[in-house]
């Protein structure tokens, strides 16, 4: 074959090569595979904590009201904590189909939110629960309660007072495990087990929450005395999935607790 015929192809094939390679880097990569979306968890309300206690034993709901709180505190962390523990109140009032008792409630809730800078915007929601309290819709005031409640907390974290957020929540899981203990003391010997077995949940939420408060605040006395009493619950209410609570662990619990909310009232 003639030298320069040889070169010609030669000369061709390296074109071919180029376009090729040049076609190759030209394609976009492919698309990367995103990571699923982790699931949704969602935690159990309120709402869905006083449903298991009633499923498990007959509560005397209306025995565990408790009188008005006092006038809102200047100590926004307290204030927060008290908020929390009406705002449990609300889901026990609603287990009794209680409306006026309700209505009631609602308006130390609305003064103790003034307080934390949510008034304005609660306002129409806490109305609207009312409403439908006066109407015994219970099905659907359980729901507002439920909504106007991660509403409080949502808020709170938009103002970025997180920890005001928490302390909600502890006040909420407090006053629950006031409510549950008190429950168990009253209840036949056969509903105890069940009724432990809601508990240790609700705890472990207690001891997170807590943790996430600022190192700072976590030191303040007050929430040093909370940190004390649920980690005191938490160690009596361990392994309730094996053992049934007695009546003596629940009388200890709840004097414990109570004891906390009358400090929390009274300072």
């Amino acid at each position: 074959m003639p030298a320069s015929l040889s070169r010609i192809r030669h000369t061709i094939s390296l074109l071919m090569l180029g376009c090729c390679l040049s076609t190759v880097g030209a394609q976009e990569p492919a698309p990367a595979i995103e990571n699923p979306a982790p699931p949704v968890v969602t935690e159990p309300s309120a709402a869905d904590f006083l449903d298991a206690v009633g499923n498990h034993t007959k509560a005397r709901w209306r025995l565990l009201f408790r009188g008005p709180p006092p006038t809102p505190p200047a100590d926004r962390s307290r204030a927060a904590l008290i908020l929390g523990t009406l705002i449990a109140d609300s889901f026990l009032i609603l287990q009794a189909g209680d409306a006026q008792q309700f209505r009631n409630n609602n308006q130390d809730v609305l003064a103790y939110c003034r307080t934390l800078g949510l008034g304005e915007k609660l306002t129409p929601r806490l109305m609207t629960q009312g409403n439908l309290a006066e109407q015994t819709a219970w099905k659907e005031l359980r729901q507002a309660l439920v909504d106007g409640h991660q509403e409080a907390l949502r808020l709170l974290r938009e103002q970025k007072d997180e920890d005001l957020a928490l302390l909600i929540d502890i006040g909420v899981g407090l006053r629950l495990l006031e409510i549950v203990s008190a429950i168990i003391i009253a209840a036949p010997e056969s509903d105890m087990g069940p009724l432990g077995r809601e508990s240790p949940p609700l705890l472990k939420l207690l001891q997170q929450d807590f943790t996430l408060i600022t190192a700072e605040k976590r030191e303040l006395p007050l929430l040093t005395r909370v940190c004390a009493v649920i980690d005191e619950a938490c160690a009596s209410w361990r392994d309730l999935d094996k053992t049934v609570i007695t009546q003596a662990q629940a009388v200890k619990t709840n004097e414990k607790v109570k004891g906390l909310m009358q400090e929390l009232i009274t300072k």
